[in-house]
């Protein structure tokens, strides 16, 4: 007696194999982080982040066609701002010809078509290394949403088609999303950072920004108090639900991998995109096995992408996302 179905039939091969599969990926499914430095002639590794560099104006525009030339047509801009730029308040963020402006026009000329998100948080520009502005110890909530709503006012002025906003605070999404109206910005989307944890997954993107938490007396040493506790699963779905009320157009989650399950949850809550971003803790752990010959770096960064895909991403913010597009093509 022999079993009527045998599930192995549609996985003899890869035609079949590929004729049945259920997660499809492709190069539609990926936001391109770039981070940006002042200079010219500046493509400079990250050391904690191999074969991942930072680009100034000039190469970044090269950056962008070859990113454009391979199917993709999404990039978040990070910019690291020089220490004698910053301050407390994250004035430069809002100098209409900063770097993060001039970046976001860079790749509007270089690409005209291509998708412009920037990133919108003080931590690049604060002398503490926080999301928010510091007072006698604690991280002020709408002082900063004040700040971070100009800050995305300056990014719709100078052509961002979205602003996301990755710095946890309460109630900042509506004041963006009012600005942005109220001065006439009404197709500029937003994509919230909506359940960010408080990771130790992020720290070699504070070093390819320098935006570490500094080490001062009167300055918290982490970001727990506006970041979500990692313990927690109902609280992103509150913090997501709320950013929609709000006007967010796109939530995220992030990191990845570790958050699969709270992907999941947000998919099957909310009826807007969900965006994934697989930090660069994720990727430096791959480049770091994959280097000592523990991992098949390609097979593993595959697997993980369909992972993420899987759980329930409809945008994948990933370092990886020019290797993948080319092993899959």
């Amino acid at each position: 007696m022999y079993p009527l179905r045998r599930n192995r039939r549609l996985r003899a091969n890869e035609a079949i194999r590929s004729l049945v599969r259920e997660t499809i990926i492709t190069p539609n499914d990926f936001l391109v982080p770039l981070f940006v430095v002042e200079g010219k002639g500046i493509k400079e590794e990250i050391a904690s982040m191999p074969n991942y560099f930072r680009y100034s104006l000039d190469l970044l525009e090269n950056e962008v066609k070859e990113l454009w030339s391979l199917g993709l047509k999404s990039v978040l801009l990070f910019v690291k701002v020089p220490e004698n730029l910053k301050d407390n308040k994250g004035t430069e963020a809002l100098n209409p010809n900063g770097l993060m402006q001039r970046a976001i026009k860079t790749v509007k000329n270089a690409c005209p078509e291509m998708l412009v998100m920037t990133d919108v948080a003080l931590d690049p520009y604060s002398t503490y290394g926080h999301d928010g502005i510091v007072e006698n110890g604690i991280i002020l909530n709408d002082p900063t949403s004040q700040v971070l709503s100009e800050m995305a006012l300056s990014h719709a002025q100078a052509g961002a088609d979205f602003v996301a906003p990755s710095d946890m605070m309460d109630g900042r999404i509506i004041q963006m999303r009012e600005l942005l109206e109220d001065e006439g910005f009404t197709n500029t989307g937003i994509m919230s950072y909506s359940a960010k944890y408080a990771s130790a997954f992020y720290g070699p993107f504070r070093d390819a920004l320098d935006s570490a938490p500094v080490d001062m007396a009167d300055v918290p040493k982490d970001k727990k108090t506006y970041q979500m506790d990692y313990a927690n699963r109902i609280e992103a779905i509150r913090e997501t639900e709320m950013d929609i009320d709000e006007g967010a157009d796109i939530v995220m989650v992030k990191p990845g991998l570790c958050y699969l399950d709270i992907v999941r949850d947000i998919k099957n809550t909310v009826d807007v995109p969900v965006a994934v971003y697989q930090v660069s803790g994720e990727y430096a752990m791959i480049k770091a096995a994959a280097e000592k010959g523990w991992l098949n770096h390609d097979a593993v960064i595959l697997e993980q992408t369909y992972a993420i895909k899987r759980a329930g991403a409809d945008i994948i913010a990933s370092y990886f996302a020019k290797d993948v597009v080319k092993l899959i093509s």
